[in-house]
């Protein structure tokens, strides 16, 4: 029934003379999302709107469900596209429309006519009077409520093309992705890092990925884990280029040679300073985290203000004043409700966590300047951190090309020098 579909945007539409630059960058993220739907579809934008014109059979569902995906998108319409072939030929194709879409015509209903053609033989209020009589003359058990009506019936005179269409499924909102800049998204096996990603990502920032993997004590389960969320993130803010870190060397020599009522602090730290680095060739402008206040023991505002002081780029945390629950229920929107069980969620936390299995919890009000004494550590392990990484490129359908390499020639040379 339906051939084209009408997309409707929000915020985009308050711009300037620079949102022919929103509208292509929407258009382009339209073309990615429909890529891997059976079908051929042909996006443009004309008129101030843009359609995605079916050219062959298709999915209705599984377009849908892509297009609930794209950011900048506030309402699709399954549109019907007909000629101007004058209002009697319009009449009827409503009559057919409406026929077709509804079965039980036990409905209430309204007409809202526009027209963009303002030569076109009726004005609205006429076309809405005349199309409602016609309506009820062809269906008379439906009934005009022009307050809260069941049916909306939207009539769109544009040029010699007429839209009919009464349905509207909500988009995400938001903006397109790549039109508010890149950032450097620091993944982990939670759920709080992949809502916090797609929470900045719905602003139109392009997403980078670092997540650091500690073998043995991290498991080969928790990483793939961890490539699962990136790949349900990529659904929304397109590919995700992630990069895993070897951190089992620096994690050691953290343990090593700091004392371990601080082990937590500083390696986040670290972490931090690496994301960062990583960041800033890639041309990321700020680091994103899925931090909340108080959630955890290292998420306190002193252990925060330990973290962020390593940094030189902004560090973003969209779910900063969020509880859990807040946070659980934006990843079920995403679709990730079966990757976040509570049993998961808490075995992946304490394999990420655990060193010669013992489980370290940061002092809650950390002295700040006894921690940031370990700073000096960074320079001596400059050259392992940069041997630790590895990026990994793919797509929502795609598994990570290659694996991760262990780094250790690096650090039994050091101990031969020492």
């Amino acid at each position: 029934m339906y051939k084209a579909f009408l997309i409707k945007y929000g915020e985009i539409g308050v711009k300037g003379k620079n949102r022919f630059i929103f509208e292509d960058a929407l258009v382009r993220q339209i073309k990615f999302s429909l890529k891997d739907v059976e079908g051929e579809f042909d996006v443009r934008r004309a008129d101030g709107r843009i359609y995605v014109n079916a050219l062959s059979d298709y999915d209705y569902d599984e377009v849908i469900e892509s297009l609930t995906r794209v950011f900048g998108i506030v309402g699709i319409c399954p549109v019907v596209q007909i000629e101007d072939n004058g209002f009697d030929d319009l009449a009827n194709q409503v009559i057919n429309y409406l026929d077709k879409a509804y079965k039980n015509k036990n409905l209430t209903f309204k007409v809202n006519a526009r027209r963009t053609r303002k030569n076109y033989p009726m004005n609205s209020m006429e076309i809405n009077m005349e199309l409602g009589g016609r309506i009820l003359d062809a269906f008379p058990e439906m009934k005009v409520d022009v307050h809260k009506p069941e049916v909306l019936l939207q009539v769109e005179i544009r040029g010699d093309v007429i839209n009919i269409y009464s349905i509207e499924v909500p988009g995400p909102g938001g903006m397109p992705i790549g039109t508010a800049g890149k950032a450097m998204l620091l993944l982990s096996g939670g759920i709080d890092s992949p809502v916090a990603g797609y929470m900045v990502a719905k602003r139109g920032v392009q997403i980078e990925a670092t997540y650091f993997h500690a073998p043995p004590y991290t498991s080969e389960r928790a990483k793939q884990k961890v490539i699962d969320l990136a790949k349900i993130v990529s659904k929304y803010s397109g590919p995700i280029t992630l990069n895993v870190v070897n951190f089992t060397d620096i994690q050691m020599a953290i343990y090593e040679k700091c004392p371990h009522d601080e082990l937590t602090i500083i390696m986040r730290r670290y972490m931090m300073k690496i994301a960062e680095d990583l960041g800033k060739m890639s041309g990321c402008q700020g680091l994103v985290t899925g931090e909340s206040i108080g959630q955890v023991a290292s998420q306190t505002m002193a252990s925060l203000y330990c973290t962020n002081e390593v940094c030189t780029m902004p560090v973003f945390r969209p779910v900063i004043g969020f509880d859990k629950q807040e946070i659980i229920d934006i990843s079920e929107k995403m679709r990730g409700k079966d990757l976040k069980t509570n049993s998961q969620h808490k075995e992946i936390q304490k394999v990420k966590c655990n060193i010669y299995g013992m489980v370290f919890i940061p002092e809650i009000l950390g002295e700040v300047s006894k921690i940031l004494k370990q700073n000096n550590m960074y320079n001596e392990s400059r050259t392992m951190i940069e041997k630790a990484t590895l990026s990994y490129s793919y797509d929502e359908s795609i598994k990570a090309i290659e694996e991760y390499v262990e780094i250790t020639k690096e650090r039994e040379e050091e101990e031969e020098l020492e």
